[in-house]
């Protein structure tokens, strides 16, 4: 069945958008995926429900093609509307399509970055989204892990962040991701977790566990605050990795971000 006349999959979104909004989202992209766009023949990014207005898929566009200069965006909306309206915005290597988790390109996209979309699904329906939106991942193969989805939840002016990174496999890793300075605690990024992982935060599921001992290890690192939160967020990250797998180093750590393997934080069941 061609992908372009396939019904849209999926429901219309609040389109709550600013600009800026998923710098932190886009800035690790660039830094965790930008090889695997560079070696990609025709290196496609998708950005799934965009919203009502196309600042994130300009502002994607950008930010790739500071790690790969022949990357492409092309923005999906469920709502037609919201595509017309967008279309003044195309230019060269940006393109908007009306369109759902089908994904109604032609080609598999070396990227897909959902952000603040699966929040309004019920928990019970993400595995079999997740699914479809893996399965159009450009696939992996002799010197390429494949495709990348970054799927999760910023708040309204992206201070705080935390999002699922999967490929044509599933779920690899989990990223928080912050502005420092408005930090109290890093529990205080539980509200803007995944779907996945939101309802999960209780005793007895591993991603509770996880924020539990990542705020104990903020208190510890309390002396380190004289030079910074940002030095602070370091030491803290390095007492963590003690005993969670983390898996990037004190370059992504200086942003406001740490990243640990999916299966570590996995809901139990």
């Amino acid at each position: 069945m061609n992908a372009r006349a396939a019904k849209p999959v999926g429901t219309v979104t609040r389109g709550t958008t600013n600009p800026n909004r998923l710098r932190r989202m886009d800035r690790w992209i660039a830094a965790t995926h930008g090889a695997e766009l560079r070696r990609a023949d025709d290196p496609v990014a998708v950005d799934l429900g965009y919203g009502a207005a196309p600042w994130t898929a300009v502002e994607l566009l950008q930010r790739l093609r500071t790690a790969a200069p022949r990357a492409r965006v092309v923005g999906v909306e469920i709502d037609p509307a919201r595509v017309a309206a967008a279309k003044p915005y195309e230019r060269d290597g940006l393109r908007f399509r009306h369109g759902g988790f089908e994904i109604p390109l032609p080609e598999r996209p070396s990227l897909i970055r959902a952000a603040n979309v699966l929040r309004q699904y019920e928990e019970a329906e993400l595995a079999a989204v997740w699914a479809r939106l893996c399965a159009r991942l450009a696939p992996a193969g002799a010197g390429t892990r494949g495709g990348l989805l970054v799927e999760g939840t910023c708040d309204e002016i992206g201070r705080r962040h935390v999002w699922i990174a999967l490929g044509p496999e599933g779920p690899r890793t989990v990223t928080f991701a912050t502005r420092l300075g408005s930090l109290d605690r890093p529990s205080d990024l539980a509200e803007r977790l995944p779907k996945a992982l939101i309802h999960r935060n209780v005793p007895g599921e591993p991603v509770h566990a996880f924020l539990h001992d990542f705020d104990r290890a903020w208190a510890s690192a309390a002396p380190y605050a004289s030079y910074g939160a940002r030095q602070r967020w370091i030491r803290a990250v390095r007492d963590l990795a003690a005993n969670w797998p983390v898996v990037d180093g004190v370059a992504r750590w200086r942003q406001g971000e740490v990243t640990v393997r999916w299966d570590a934080l996995a809901p139990r069941a």
